[in-house]
């Protein structure tokens, strides 16, 4: 029969043996921190190890760690900041690659997407001509306000009815003629010195103005469509005649996060021009629009 001291000398003995063991391994309130700075695979997690460096590689793009234009750190250099391995690294990159928030260049690195005139056209706008032919539109900025927010676009922005919004109308057209009006309405405390000077000055796109002067970069967009009778100035602007109903495009765009920005109304003339989706899978199980 052991006696008490030699009881306290076994468990001293097995403590001495297993603590190390004990304290290397990872403990599950570990999990609570995954989308801390500690090394990835000290935590525990229900999703996959690459998800979590997608969300930390999302979170620098968003507090404005890497830039627009700039290349982010070698995948090595990732690995070792987050402490796994390059493979994991470059699947998460490559998720990002597929929704177009980061570039590859080859010899070059990987570097964060700009919302230059030749993404806009093929990533965000998507009236083309009958024939499948695409041009970049023209603008005529017809008007520029301050209001307060209405139930739509206090739903759709994420902020409270009656906040300050800006809404303007943009005409565009294409091949000289009126195509699409756009009604855009955006929440002034994310665009603060945002005027008519500024808007129509803009020297690129509005999404470009978004990131270039603000820091916005807009991730992707949710659109719903549906043809309907528009009112009467927007007919005769789109030159729309009779009984014909134009194309109804609702969008919001987003930024990191989810995180709402911008909600638009477009109205078309179908006449000449249709909308066209094409889907396409970077990877297994995820589908984009551009």
């Amino acid at each position: 029969m052991l006696s008490a001291d030699s009881t306290e000398v076994n468990y001293m003995t097995y403590m001495n043996s297993v603590g190390p063991l004990l304290q290397s391994r990872p403990m599950e309130n570990q999990a609570s921190r995954r989308i801390a700075e500690a090394p990835l695979g000290e935590s525990l997690t229900s999703s996959p190890l690459y998800r979590e460096v997608k969300t930390r590689l999302t979170r620098g793009l968003s507090t404005g760690e890497w830039k627009p234009g700039e290349a982010i750190p070698s995948e090595t250099r990732l690995a070792e900041r987050f402490g796994v391995s390059i493979g994991t690294v470059r699947k998460a990159i490559d998720e990002l690659v597929a929704e177009r928030i980061l570039l590859r260049q080859q010899g070059r690195g990987t570097f964060v997407a700009t919302h230059n005139e030749d993404r806009t056209l093929f990533y965000f706008f998507h009236i083309v001509g009958k024939d499948g032919s695409r041009e970049p539109p023209t603008t005529d900025l017809l008007s520029f306000r301050r209001a307060r927010a209405n139930a739509i676009e206090a739903e759709r922005l994420h902020i409270e009815v009656g906040a300050s919004v800006l809404r303007i109308q943009n005409l565009l057209k294409l091949a000289g003629r009126p195509v699409l009006l756009d009604e855009i309405s955006v929440a002034q405390a994310l665009f603060p010195d945002l005027d008519e000077n500024v808007f129509g000055g803009r020297e690129g796109t509005i999404y470009g103005l978004y990131q270039a002067r603000y820091g916005i970069t807009v991730t992707r967009i949710s659109e719903r469509i549906s043809a309907a009778h528009v009112a009467a100035r927007t007919a005769r602007l789109l030159a729309i005649t009779g009984d014909t109903p134009a194309l109804v495009i609702k969008r919001v765009a987003y930024t990191y996060n989810d995180t709402p920005v911008e909600y638009r109304v477009s109205s078309v003339n179908s006449e000449r021009h249709e909308y066209l989706s094409d889907l396409w899978r970077p990877s297994a199980g995820t589908r984009h629009i551009i």
